[in-house]
C-alpha cells in the first residue's frame, strides 16, 4: 500500500495524512479512517484529471485509432475501457497506471464468480436475470477479441492467454462495476469561479464551482446503464440522452472508501483539473470515512458489489431500508389469465402492446413503504375490461384508473404477489431459521435478500388482506341496510293500504 500512496503523490495526488488514513477493515477489505476530528467541508484528498483511467486519458484508444476504436464497438458500454486496462496492465512498468492497478482487487465476491449452487439460492431474487454472464462474454466474443485479433503489434499473441483472457475480462469488468466513477468532461466556469448554474436545492454540492462526482451503477455487459450518474444541477430534460461510455473513469484513492446504507460522510466533486474528496458532514477520530452507493437496495448491492447492507430498522430488526420488490407484467398477466380466464393469449397480447404503447411499464417496483404502483393496477383493470370498455378505452387512449376499489380486483393482485412470493425455493420463517446456521458467505448473502424482498411481500399481502376485509365488510353494512330499507318500506305501503 505504501508503493501505491508514493504513486499517488508523484502523480500529483494529494492526500491529508494528518486527518484520514487507508486501513483494512475486516469483511470490508481496505478503507479510509479519520485518524482525527473532520470538520465539515474539508479536503481529504485531490488528484489530477489526468490520473483517472479512462478511455480519454489511456493512449489505446489513439493507438488504434478512432476508425477502428469504432469499428469494433468499442466507443459503447464499457468494452473499450475494459480492453484499455487490460493493454495497460500488459505494459507492466511503462504504464503509468500500473501501481493502481496493481492494488485493485482480482477476485470478487459477486455472482457473477458464484458457483451453480451458491446461484441456486437466488432464485426468485432480483438478481438473477440482471447477472448477464452470458451477455458479458458476448462482448468480449464480438467485440474484444476480435479487435485484439486485428492488431497483434499492440497485443501480441504471447500475451493474450495472460492479459486478454476471458478471465481477465471479467475480473477488469468486475473492477469497473464496484469501483468506477463517472466523470464528465468539464462544462463549468473557468477555474476560479462559481458555477450559478448549480442550484443550492440541488442533489449535487456546489463547493466552489465543483459539481458532485458519482460512482457507476451499471453493468459492464450493459449499454444503456453504465455509470453512476453526476448530478450536475442541470435540468432532468436530459435525461433520456445516451450517456457518454468515455466519462466512466476508474480514480485511485476514491476508489478505496467504503459505502453502507445513510452513512455517507464524504463525497467527490469535480472541477476543471481536478477531482476533490470532501467531508459533507464532521467526522469523528476513529470513524470510518463514507462515500455513497446511493442507498441502493441488497439485491443490487450483491450483484455490483458482492455485499449487503443491515442496519436497524424502525419496526424492530434489521434490513435494508432500501430494499425493492420487482414485479414483472408477465405475471400479472399470468395471474389474470389464470383466475379470470376471460380472455385469450391473442387478446391479452393485443392489451399489453396497446399498454406499453401508452407508454405502461413492464416492470413494477415496490418498496418498503409497501405501496402498491397504480401503474400494476391500471395493466390489471386493462386485462379486466370487458370488449366493450376496452374499445372505449382504446379509442381515447386512455387505461383505466389504478384504483383498488373492489373486492375483484384486490383479490387479483393479492394472486399476483402470491405468485411472486412462491417463486422463492423457501419460506420467510425457513429463512430466519437458516440464518441463525453456521453459513457460507455467499448462502448467507443470498437468504438476506430474499429474506429483504420476502418481508415487502408478505407485508403487501397482509395490506391486501385487510383492504379486502375492510370492503367485504362495507359491501354486507350496504347490502343489510338495503334488506332493512326494503322491510321498512314495505310495512309503510301495508298501513297504506289500510287506511
Amino acid at each position: 500500500m505504501e508503493s501505491f500512496i508514493t504513486w499517488f503523490q508523484s502523480h500529483g495526488g494529494f492526500i491529508d495524512s494528518s486527518v484520514m488514513d487507508v486501513v483494512d477493515f475486516p469483511g470490508q477489505g481496505r478503507g479510509a479512517i479519520a485518524v482525527s476530528d473532520i470538520p465539515e467541508g474539508h479536503t481529504l484528498f485531490t488528484l489530477p484529471r489526468s490520473l483517472t483511467l479512462s478511455t480519454r486519458t489511456s493512449y489505446l484508444p489513439s493507438n488504434m485509432g478512432a476508425e477502428s476504436w469504432k469499428k469494433f464497438k468499442l466507443d459503447e458500454g464499457w468494452a473499450g475501457l475494459i480492453l484499455c486496462m487490460m493493454w495497460e496492465e500488459a505494459q507492466e512498468s511503462k504504464s503509468k497506471w500500473s501501481e493502481y492497478l496493481a492494488s485493485l482487487p482480482s477476485s470478487f465476491t459477486t455472482p457473477m464468480f458464484w458457483s451453480s449452487e451458491d446461484l441456486f439460492e437466488l432464485r426468485g431474487t432480483a438478481v438473477v436475470d440482471k447477472i448477464g454472464r452470458e451477455d458479458a462474454e458476448r462482448d468480449y466474443y464480438d467485440k474484444l477479441l476480435p479487435a485484439i485479433q486485428s492488431r497483434l503489434d499492440l497485443f501480441p499473441p504471447t500475451l493474450i492467454d495472460q492479459h486478454y483472457s476471458l478471465a481477465k475480462y471479467h475480473v477488469m469488468g468486475s473492477r469497473i462495476l464496484s469501483r468506477s466513477f463517472q466523470v464528465e468532461k468539464w462544462d463549468g466556469p473557468a477555474s476560479g469561479e462559481h458555477d450559478a448554474n448549480v442550484s443550492s436545492d440541488s442533489t449535487a454540492m456546489e463547493v466552489d464551482g465543483e459539481v458532485s462526482v458519482t460512482q457507476v451503477h451499471g453493468d459492464y455487459n450493459d449499454d444503456e446503464d453504465i455509470s453512476r450518474d453526476i448530478d450536475d444541477g442541470s435540468s432532468d430534460d436530459d435525461d433520456d440522452e445516451t450517456e457518454d461510455p468515455s466519462d466512466v473513469a476508474m480514480v485511485p484513492i476514491a476508489d478505496l472508501l467504503n459505502a453502507r446504507y445513510g452513512s455517507e460522510n464524504a463525497k467527490l466533486f469535480y472541477e476543471e483539473r481536478h477531482l476533490r474528496m470532501i467531508s459533507t458532514k464532521p467526522i469523528m477520530a476513529g470513524e470510518q470515512i463514507w462515500n455513497t452507493y446511493g442507498d441502493l437496495p441488497n439485491s443490487d448491492l450483491l450483484r455490483r458489489y458482492g455485499h449487503v447492507d443491515l442496519v436497524s430498522l424502525p419496526e424492530g430488526g434489521e434490513g435494508n431500508p432500501a430494499d425493492v420488490i420487482e414485479i414483472r407484467a408477465d405475471l400479472v398477466v399470468s395471474a389474470v389469465s389464470q383466475l379470470s380466464g376471460t380472455l385469450t393469449s391473442d387478446s391479452n397480447q393485443t392489451r399489453i402492446d396497446w399498454w406499453l404503447e401508452e407508454g405502461g411499464d413492464d416492470v413494477f417496483t415496490v418498496e418498503t413503504d409497501l405501496v402498491i404502483p397504480e401503474a400494476l393496477i391500471s395493466l390489471l383493470r386493462t386485462l379486466l375490461l370487458s370488449e366493450a370498455d376496452w374499445e372505449k378505452a382504446r379509442n381515447k387512449s386512455k387505461p383505466p384508473k389504478g384504483k383498488l376499489d373492489n373486492p375483484q380486483v384486490i383479490s387479483l393482485v393479492t394472486a399476483v404477489f402470491h405468485q411472486r412470493l412462491n417463486a422463492y425455493p423457501t419460506t420467510l420463517e425457513a429463512d430466519d431459521e437458516l440464518l441463525r446456521q453456521d453459513l457460507s458467505l455467499n448462502k448467507r448473502h443470498a437468504i438476506m435478500v430474499r429474506c429483504g424482498e420476502k418481508k415487502i411481500l408478505t407485508g403487501v399481502i397482509k395490506n391486501l388482506r385487510l383492504m379486502e376485509e375492510s370492503l367485504s365488510g362495507e359491501e354486507k353494512d350496504k347490502k343489510k341496510k338495503r334488506t332493512l330499507g326494503d322491510e321498512h318500506g314495505g310495512k309503510q305501503r301495508s298501513k297504506r293500504v289500510k287506511r
